[in-house]
């Protein structure tokens, strides 16, 4: 028996990957993140196969639930939205697998920000623009930021920003980052991103919040900072570079 960690993805249903598509159609228990997990993917279980939302569960139930599918020789197919790397709470249920004696797995799925980079047709790594990803978040319900991770800090970098689970904290997500930012430097807000009523709102660190604010969006996105989202110029990769050469691309000599 093993549980297996599948990431969803998103929440385009094609946007999960081959592998935990197929574990979840052929596992005879599959627990499922609620919402944020779309139900044509959950769909795909078996007729006899016992199917729960994870939703309403504490950790002790879900566990539970796993131990029940372990003493039946059942394996468990674990969904979570996005990559269950990233603000997964998967962490602590493999921390009681663990303990007892369960095996597991992970498949991992798209993220947020990468699904979000691909519907703003942008490259998030841009030459002498920006060359660094950091993903976080604020503090708001949620546990607190490690000492030292406060976006106030984070900021100092200039580097490209993927703030989750933080759009009900814009104003302080603003105030944070214009110091470092500037007032002028483009945000990208994105609202479920891959899903039917997906939408994206762009503006700068100074128009954001009242944009945000007149759509209503209060949870389930995305804030992207950084010059990559409208970058004004930037220089080629010297990965294609004529005279860059390497093992498959030898530098060639007259004649050839």
């Amino acid at each position: 028996m093993i549980v297996h960690f599948i990431g969803a993805g998103p929440g385009a249903p094609d946007l999960i990957t081959v592998r935990g598509l197929e574990i979840i159609r052929n596992a005879p228990v599959v627990l499922y993140a609620g919402s944020l997990v779309p139900e044509a993917i959950i769909a795909e279980a078996g007729d006899s196969a016992r199917v729960l939302d994870t939703a309403p569960m504490n950790l002790d139930e879900i566990i539970d639930e796993m131990i029940t599918a372990r003493d039946a020789g059942n394996d468990v197919a674990r969904v979570h939205s996005g990559d269950p790397s990233l603000y997964g709470a998967i962490a602590e249920q493999m921390r009681r697998l663990d303990d007892l004696g369960i095996a597991y797995d992970i498949t991992p799925g798209v993220s947020a920000y990468a699904a979000a980079a691909a519907s703003l047709q942008t490259e998030l790594t841009l030459p002498n623009v920006s060359q660094t990803i950091i993903l976080t978040r604020t503090a708001m319900r949620s546990s607190a930021m490690p000492e030292g991770e406060e976006l106030e800090n984070l900021g100092k970098s200039r580097a490209t920003l993927a703030i989750h689970l933080s759009v009900n904290n814009l104003a302080n997500v603003v105030r944070d980052l214009v110091p470092h930012y500037g007032e002028d430097c483009p945000v990208a807000v994105v609202y479920r991103v891959s899903w039917p009523d997906e939408q994206i709102i762009k503006g700068t660190l100074k128009t954001i919040r009242d944009l945000v604010k007149g759509s209503g969006i209060t949870r389930t996105a995305l804030i992207l900072v950084g010059h990559v989202i409208d970058p004004e110029s930037f220089d080629d990769s010297r990965l294609y570079a004529p005279d860059h050469h390497h093992v498959l691309r030898p530098k060639k000599t007259a004649g050839s």
